[in-house]
């Protein structure tokens, strides 16, 4: 009995982390943050794609 609480422990730890985590990815809009931040990447990539120009 004792390792299930255990066990429940561990996993509301995790879940209480996580929890904490996301929020503060959302309070801190650090999504949007990372992708500003990738942005030139992404469309040096995108640049260099060929494209069917002929419809």
């Amino acid at each position: 009995m004792a390792t299930l609480l255990h066990v429940l422990l561990i996993i509301a730890i995790i879940v209480v982390c996580f929890f904490v985590l996301t929020f503060i990815v959302y309070f801190f809009n650090l999504d949007m943050k990372l992708l500003a931040a990738l942005e030139p990447l992404f469309l040096k990539h995108y640049d260099k794609i060929k494209r069917d120009k002929h419809l």
